[in-house]
Formats: structure tokens, C-alpha cells, sequence
């Protein structure tokens, strides 16, 4: 499916306490080229606080998707995405030390943060 087919995606409200470590969901499997870890990724994805459900972030309200090294990007996606195909979708939920950190200076430290990503392409 090309990028020009999908839609923003809608992530369900979790129900029951936040995980304790990574979840990884495939809900597309891709047929592409994967994703390793000392690739660069182009994406859209969807960014969703566990607790309340309120998006926090989408490349898809921007209007367009993200390329960036993935050793560059918050722990849970380095660990998260390598392995997946170009063409998939895949959602993740992040501990709060895989996403922004315990506590700190970022507005999301301490939140457990739920993702869903399209790869696009890698390189």
C-alpha cells in the first residue's frame, strides 16, 4: 500500500494499567526492505498518552512524514522498530524510560507513550 492510501491511523483507549516493559504489535506486516538498527527511517506515526488518550504528536497532522536516523530517536523506537518491514504498520508502547525519561524536563517524562508507525522507507 503506498503512503498516498493510508489514513492517520486511530489508536483504541488502552484499557488496565500501563505495561511494565516494550510492547511491540504488528498490525501490518510489511513486505519491504527492514528496518535494522543503524538504519534511517521515514515514517508517519501517531503519538498518544497511555493515561488519557490525547495525541501528543503526529506527522500525519503535519501533513507529512518523518526521515530520521533511528539510533537518533527515543529508546523504545531503536528498540521497537528494527525488524520491521517497509509497508508495515506497527504499534508501540513505550515505558516512560524507553520514551522521555522518569522524570526530567520534558513535558511527556514520566508518561507512558503509545505510537503507531508506518514504515515508509529505510535506508
Amino acid at each position: 500500500m503506498s503512503e498516498t492510501e493510508r489514513t492517520k491511523p486511530e489508536i483504541e483507549f488502552p484499557e488496565g494499567p500501563a505495561p511494565a516493559e516494550l510492547v511491540i504489535e504488528d498490525i501490518i506486516i510489511g513486505d519491504g526492505p527492514e528496518a535494522l538498527a543503524s538504519s534511517t527511517v521515514k515514517v508517519h506515526y501517531l503519538g498518544v498518552e497511555y493515561e488519557s488518550g490525547e495525541e501528543f504528536d503526529s506527522s500525519w497532522s503535519r501533513g507529512e512524514p518523518i526521515d530520521f536516523p533511528l539510533a537518533a530517536l527515543v529508546k523504545g523506537w531503536q528498540e521497537g522498530i528494527p525488524g520491521m518491514r517497509v509497508g508495515g504498520r506497527r504499534k508501540l508502547i513505550l515505558t516512560p524510560s524507553l520514551a522521555y525519561g522518569t522524570a526530567g524536563g520534558h513535558p511527556l517524562s514520566g508518561k507512558t507513550l503509545v505510537f503507531v508507525i508506518d514504515l515508509l522507507g529505510v535506508r
